[in-house]
């Protein structure tokens, strides 16, 4: 039986730092990563992918903020912009994928998803929203859209200031059509699934699926899905080509073989950054523990070249 890997993309095989973020300059990125990936296919690897969505479903969100105060356009929800984003980008991404699997002969199917994801409506994120998204405005606007929507803000700290839209953040439970998802990419076809994390909902007491007002970790969401179809290996794509303990210090590491017990003793001592690595890790971690069996952090145009990246298993690999 062929090797069942998931795959999440990171925010650069999209959209690098110094880019305006042009669907010519996403398109290129995504094409790059996929002909870095390519080996992965010709290795008759089953592969599910993710993708994230910030930069794009933060765009969405400033085109919703301006259709309103220009035009009057009512503003859509944060799931219906998350679901935007899914299909665009996923789109997208299938379109680039196809290509070049046709450039390099390899017939596959592929298959875009607009998933939603199961939160517990009484996650302890809900009490504590944490993440940014959107515009920044000034306090007057901010305390105006807090009294009109209900929403919270938080004050900018890495800018000239101005006050930005914090949301939850909860641990996806499970995604619908995970057999059918499994079914799929075990017979060969590839799979885009939860992109941005999914659209998070919850099921109400009278069961019915409601939509939430969160956003949900990419690289959490696709360990989720890697364990929900038994996948084999679990790949985060980011832009470094190792993990580092004492990153950019003098001191600096760079991790090549880890086992659970030392990633998790890293993990508690600091050694990740929250806003970077840390959720990755978390990711890498929940999967192994899940019975996952080796994961990988790596750049998309290192994968190949298997003396890059580091791989985590639950213990060390003779």
């Amino acid at each position: 039986m062929n090797k069942l890997a998931v795959i999440a993309l990171g925010g650069n095989a999209l959209l690098r730092g110094d880019q305006k973020g042009t669907i010519e300059e996403q398109e290129a990125n995504a094409t790059a990563t996929f002909e870095n990936l390519l080996y992965l296919f010709k290795e008759d690897y089953n592969l599910i992918f993710a993708h994230g969505n910030g930069p794009q479903v933060g765009n969405i969100l400033m085109r919703n903020d301006a259709g309103e105060q220009l035009y009057g356009i009512p503003q859509m929800p944060l799931d219906i912009d998350v679901a935007d984003s899914q299909g665009g980008i996923g789109y997208m991404l299938e379109r680039c994928l196809l290509n070049v699997l046709r450039k390099h002969g390899i017939k596959r199917n592929i298959i875009t998803l607009v998933t939603q994801v199961v939160v517990d409506k009484n996650d302890p994120a809900f009490k504590n929203p944490v993440k940014r998204v959107g515009k920044i405005y000034n306090k007057e606007e901010a305390d105006k859209l807090t009294a009109d929507k209900g929403w919270e803000f938080k004050e900018e700290v890495k800018t000239d200031g101005g006050y930005r839209r914090v949301v939850p953040s909860p641990k996806p439970l499970d995604f619908f059509n995970a057999d059918t998802v499994e079914k799929m990419a075990r017979e060969g076809n590839i799979v885009f699934t939860v992109g941005g994390g999914g659209v998070p909902v919850y099921i109400d007491e009278e069961n019915r699926v409601r939509p939430s007002e969160a956003v949900i970790d990419k690289d959490l969401a696709a360990a989720m899905v890697a364990n929900k179809v038994k996948a084999d290996e679990y790949y985060i794509l980011t832009d470094v080509p190792y993990v580092y303990i004492n990153y950019k210090q003098d001191n600096e590491q760079k991790l090549e073989f880890l086992n659970h017990a030392d990633t998790t003793k890293h993990l508690e001592n600091g050694m990740f950054s929250e806003g970077s690595m840390a959720p990755k890790i978390r990711a890498c971690l929940d999967f192994l523990e899940k019975g996952g069996k080796k994961t990988v952090i790596t750049q998309a145009d290192k994968l190949s070249d298997k003396t890059y990246g580091t791989k985590i298993t639950m213990e060390y690999e003779d």
